[in-house]
Parts: structure tokens; C-alpha cells; sequence
């Protein structure tokens, strides 16, 4: 039996749906519509925070999800990162750290496996391909021929970006790689800061935008798909440099405009400022950053003065990226994750005063149902937008929401 969906406060959205998962929280998510004899199916893919598992949610009615089917394992894995195009669902797999459960004595499976979604409720593996390190993080896939993962590589620091070749995803191949040149250790580079690309390489037309940890924004021409070439970098310097750093990097292309943000990664706020911000790329040789969006301010009466000490993580994660069909796109509108601030919305049609105008805080969580946070507070995590308005998102020890910006 599912249980109800939490308490909450809002301001400018409501709550249309809950699935609380048989108490197994939900993490990232992707969309597949599918044509069938009765119109639209639409189905959400949801992978899981604590097991090495993935969901799919019939969402053809928002306000009722159901669980219509799951992909298990592998077993110790973190099976966080899930894409879909094209009937073809791409799964990320790298090795569980330890503060998230993960034994470095076991062995866990690593890489992409790739999914016929056909059945959209009966996925069957085509493929795989692994890095022989660590595996993967974030991944971007929006159909075609190539797939653009973040992977582990040994003799490298931290994430580089490989570009695989699936015209036949029963044998994905490797086509190009690229790294900063710090990142090369084994060629005896010793950086002075963590950089990795978080990611994912979010490719657009002939560019590839990565968000590069602590080295910040990178944007390389790709047009040539076997040698992508350096267009221009953007260091957010020590100031915006927590452990994660650069986190997500979104073009607006009719705008000229990137939007980006790190990741909060200290509980209590105890790093550098994390921001989420956005970028002006009119030059794409020079871009600037042009404005921070506005700190999620408590509302009145909160038993607490601010989301920095209030306890778990505060500040930016996820952003809803409008990346297919089936995916709401406004120039003007951007959705985000805060951690313990909830979900936050935000109108940016003018890039230099970006402003909030809605957010929905789910009351913190009575059960715990994860090794984190250390203080069991809500922990928004991932959010994703269909193209009909409804908006998805998860948390670290509740279910999945489903809400919509009020009329």
C-alpha cells in the first residue's frame, strides 16, 4: 500500500500526484511517450538513490503513477544515471562510494548497459561498455548515433569526457576522448584542486558544454566528432569552488545564454558558496557570467532563520534540462532542486534580475530511509518537467512527487 504524500508548504505550485515507492526513494529521472491503440502512453524512468535498481513509472495520468516495471542491478552498484531516445534507454553504473553504502572490497559493475525500451515497461539489454576504472556519472543522450558520458579513466584525476559511437549499441565504440591536461597524472600532472567533469556533456548542434568541477565551464567544438577542440573556458575561480564545483551547464540558444550551477556538497554549508547562475555566451570566446539567481529565502514562521545551517545539504543541484520532445522547453522559465529548500522556479527572461516565482518544500522526512543526510531534513534532488506541465522531482527519503505550477 502507498502511503500519502508529506506535508508541505508552496507558494505558486501544487500537488497533483505521490508515489512513495514502497519506501525506496527515487533519484534520476527520463521520459519516453509511446504511441499505443488507446493515444499517449507516458512513462517515467527512475532510478534509485540506496539500491542498484530502476523504476518505470506509467505517468499517462499524472495524478496516479504506477509501477509498471523495473530493471534490477547490478548488485553494489550505483545505478543513479538513466537517459532515454530514441527506444533506447542508456543506464550509467559507477562504484558506490562509501558514504553512500559502497564496500570498496566488493566488486561492482561499471560503465553504460543499453536498453531496447521498445516495451517500454520491459526494457531487454542490447549492449554495454565499461571504462575499467570507476565508470561513469552523468551521461547525455537525446537519440542518433552518439552517446556522451563523464567516465572514470585510469591514470587520469577525477571524470574526463569520451564520446561513444552506438549506431550498433551491441558494441558501443569509442570514438574521441578529451581531458584537461592537469587531469593526466600518469604523465606526472599533480593538480592544485579537484577537477573532474561532473557533467553531463550537454551537446548541442556542433558544441559539447561541460560542466567541469572546478575548472569550471567548458565549451569545445565538436563538429569534428574524433578531435573536439577547446572553444573557450570559464574559471568560476576558489570563491564558487566547493568540493563538487561545477555541476550542470544548460544552453539557451536562442538567448545566447548558458544556465549554470554547482553543487552544495558539505551539510551545513560548510564549503565555498555554491550559486546557480547564468552566462552570457554572445561571444562564445569570452563568456561572462552575468547574474547569481536569488537565495531561497525560509517563509515566514519556518523554525529556522536560514537553509545554510537549518542541517543536510543547502544549495543548487539539479536543473530540468529540456532535452527532447516529450520535455517542456521555455526560455523564460527555469526549474531547480535545492536540496533542502525544496523545489524552486524561476523566471530569467530578463538575464540580468533573474527572479524566483514559485517553490514547493515537502515537510522533512519521519522515516529514514537512507545513510544521508546526517540530519534528516528533506533533500530535493533530481526534477524533470513533461511537455504537459507536470513536474517530477525526488528526494533522498521520500517518494515521488508530482506537481504543477498553480493556474
Amino acid at each position: 500500500m502507498s502511503r500519502p504524500a508529506p506535508g508541505f508548504t508552496a507558494d505558486g505550485v501544487d500537488l497533483i500526484g505521490y508515489h512513495d515507492v514502497d519506501g525506496k526513494p527515487v533519484f534520476k529521472l527520463a521520459m519516453q511517450v509511446v504511441p499505443s491503440e488507446t493515444g499517449e502512453r507516458w512513462y517515467l524512468y527512475a532510478t534509485h538513490f540506496w539500491e542498484p535498481r530502476l523504476s518505470i513509472f506509467d505517468v499517462t495520468d499524472p495524478a496516479n503513477p504506477v509501477l509498471a516495471g523495473a530493471i534490477e542491478g547490478p548488485d553494489h552498484a550505483a545505478t543513479w544515471q538513466v537517459q532515454v531516445a530514441d527506444r533506447l534507454l542508456v543506464q550509467g553504473m559507477e562504484h558506490r562510494p562509501p558514504a553512500w553504502g559502497g564496500d570498496p572490497a566488493t566488486y561492482a559493475d561499471e560503465g553504460v548497459r543499453l536498453f531496447d525500451v521498445t516495451d517500454a515497461v520491459d526494457p531487454k539489454l542490447v549492449g554495454q561498455w565499461r571504462t575499467g576504472d570507476h565508470g561513469v556519472h552523468r551521461n547525455h543522450y537525446t537519440g542518433g548515433r552518439y552517446l556522451h558520458v563523464t567516465a572514470g579513466r585510469r591514470g587520469f584525476e577525477g571524470n574526463i569526457y569520451v564520446i561513444l559511437d552506438i549506431a550498433d549499441p551491441s558494441r558501443p565504440e569509442e570514438v574521441a576522448i578529451w581531458f584537461l591536461p592537469e587531469q593526466y597524472v600518469a604523465a606526472g600532472n599533480r593538480p592544485s584542486r579537484r577537477i573532474s567533469l561532473h557533467g553531463p556533456p550537454y551537446v548541442l548542434g556542433d558544441r559539447a558544454y561541460l560542466s567541469y568541477g572546478a575548472a569550471g565551464v567548458v565549451i569545445l567544438d565538436i563538429s569534428d566528432i574524433e578531435r573536439p577542440q577547446l572553444v573557450s573556458r570559464l574559471d568560476i575561480g576558489a570563491a564558487f569552488s566547493s568540493m563538487i564545483a561545477m555541476h550542470t551547464v544548460i544552453p539557451v540558444p536562442a538567448r545566447n545564454l548558458l544556465l549554470v550551477n554547482t553543487e552544495a556538497i558539505a551539510e551545513g554549508q560548510q564549503e565555498p558558496y555554491n550559486f546557480a547562475g547564468i552566462v552570457d555566451v554572445s561571444d562564445e570566446h569570452n563568456p561572462r557570467l552575468v547574474s547569481l539567481l536569488p537565495i531561497p529565502v525560509p517563509a515566514p514562521g519556518a523554525p529556522y532563520r536560514n537553509f545554510s545551517t537549518r542541517g543536510g545539504r543547502f544549495g543548487p543541484h539539479n536543473q530540468h534540462h529540456p532535452q527532447g520532445p516529450e520535455l517542456f522547453a521555455d526560455d523564460n522559465l527555469m526549474f531547480m532542486t535545492w536540496f533542502n529548500a525544496g523545489l524552486r522556479v524561476y523566471d530569467i527572461s530578463d538575464e540580468y534580475l533573474p527572479r524566483e516565482i514559485s517553490w514547493y518544500l515537502p515537510d522533512d522526512p519521519t522515516e529514514r530511509r537512507g545513510l544521508l543526510p546526517k540530519t534528516l531534513v528533506t533533500q530535493s534532488e533530481d526534477v524533470l518537467v513533461d511537455a504537459r506541465g507536470n513536474i517530477f522531482f525526488s528526494d533522498k527519503n521520500h517518494g515521488l512527487h508530482v506537481v504543477r505550477l498553480a493556474d
